[in-house]
């Protein structure tokens, strides 16, 4: 057997376990959201800012914001209840990788690269109920800033678990066209202060 149908056998069964590897953590999130409206809110508030934001009639943009005060409400409280569900699930099945890759299985063999998924939850949880109820005393505009780049980075979380970092920051740039450290900085520094510091500690 020659050198490159060894190497072309490697690369279809490391496709296939990765694969395997992301399906289970894509069904495991999606079981949890199942029973919640989460993203659905999300797209609501995301969408929602971004026409809020343009306005440039202050009166106007503050009439946009106070549509969605029920959304807001309901992101916090189903994103605390997504944390609280999760946290029922095993370390071995909520860990993920710190690499820009996925390296499935690596909670198994390299657990310092890994992270808890379930933590990194409450941290987006948390910092979600900071934003929604204005614990930081921002107006209706900034407010509405700090809680889009909240979501955005949960977004971005849950992709990073389903599939990869790198797949997690392409689609971040490519649905919202802002990059991963752009919207750390925009986050709230309770949420941003948690984030770095579950990222900098092993699991």
């Amino acid at each position: 057997m020659n050198t490159v149908l060894i190497l072309l056998l490697f690369a279809l069964a490391w496709q296939m376990l990765r694969v395997r590897y992301q399906r289970t953590h894509i069904l495991l999130l999606g079981q949890h959201l199942s029973s919640l409206q989460l993203e659905r809110h999300m797209e609501t508030l995301t969408e929602g800012y971004t026409r809020a934001i343009g306005e440039t009639d202050e009166i106007r943009q503050r009439q946009v914001l106070e549509m969605f005060t029920q959304n807001e409400a309901a992101v916090a409280t189903q994103s605390l209840a997504l944390a609280n569900a999760m946290q029922k699930e095993s370390l071995q099945a909520t860990s993920m990788t710190t690499l820009p890759f996925c390296l499935p299985y690596a909670e198994q063999f390299l657990p310092g690269i890994t992270r808890d998924f379930r933590k990194l939850l409450h941290i987006h949880a948390a910092g979600l109920r900071y934003v929604v109820d204005n614990q930081g005393g921002w107006d209706a505009k900034n407010r509405a800033f700090h809680l889009s780049a909240e979501l955005y980075l949960l977004q971005h979380s849950c992709h990073w678990f389903c599939k990869s970092r790198a797949v997690a920051d392409a689609r971040l740039l490519m649905r919202h066209q802002v990059q991963h450290q752009k919207v750390l900085e925009s986050v709230s520094d309770v949420t941003r202060l948690a984030y770095q510091q579950w990222l900098e500690t092993k699991t």
